[in-house]
């Protein structure tokens, strides 16, 4: 049977985008209060819809959320997966191309009223099929930083190696070796020392500080073997 134009409207296409930061060693995600229904008044994810006349494509869309609704630019970004069906929705037949961002919990603006940072482990009940798009998100991001350099997307602009690995095993949730964890790093060849610039560590002799070297600034590197 034909379907009518009526019954073949276009669906509702839009981006959400998981913010994940670390906040004292554990993993939280960045929510926003909904300002208009459907579930006004609720925590979601950021997300809108894709504006076709501004936006070059989906990441350029994402982003432009993350700079309009938080308040932020210049986070990692990557595509995560794209959610679709005509249950996830109540306005209608909707597509989500969902995104997983990472940003150092420094870069993150001031909370207000309608930002919260929360433990992944303690989000409340999400509207829509946010829950499933959080989940995907950090199985992507413990998958891949077992054999790339997506982690150190959640440090400062500089640190030391052993803070970037405690950052790795804040996200895998174990211990890694020192001298296999700093042959990887050696390896992918994504850092670089900051000259002359030392962290004092206390009891510790100072530690050399290191950043990313421009060229993974915005990608990653990979390891030829995982962590």
């Amino acid at each position: 049977m034909n379907q009518s134009p009526e019954s073949r409207m276009s669906p509702i296409v839009s981006v959400d985008v998981v913010l994940l930061t670390l906040v004292e060693q554990v993993l939280h995600a960045v929510l926003l209060r909904r300002a208009q229904a459907p579930f006004a008044g609720v925590w979601a994810l950021p997300g809108g819809y894709i504006h076709t006349d501004e936006d070059a494509d989906a990441q350029a869309s994402a982003a432009r959320v993350l700079r309009e609704k938080v308040g932020i630019a210049g986070a990692y970004l990557e595509q995560l997966a794209t959610f679709t069906g005509p249950a996830r929705d109540p306005r209608g037949w909707s597509v989500a191309i969902a995104y997983c961002a990472l940003l150092p919990v420094q870069q993150l603006p001031a909370e207000h009223a309608d930002i919260s940072v929360i433990p992944v482990t303690a989000l409340p009940q999400l509207p829509f099929d946010h829950r499933a798009i959080v989940d995907a998100a950090l199985e992507r991001v413990r998958n891949k930083s077992l054999y790339s350099s997506l982690p150190v997307h959640l440090c400062g602009e500089s640190f030391t190696l052993p803070q970037l690995q405690q950052v790795y095993e804040s996200i895998l949730g174990e211990p890694l070796n020192k001298v296999s964890f700093r042959r990887k790093m050696d390896e992918m060849e994504l850092l670089q020392a900051v000259p002359g610039a030392m962290h004092s560590g206390g009891a510790h002799r100072p530690a050399q500080l290191y950043r990313v070297k421009p060229a993974f600034r915005q990608t990653l590197a990979l390891a030829p073997r995982g962590l």
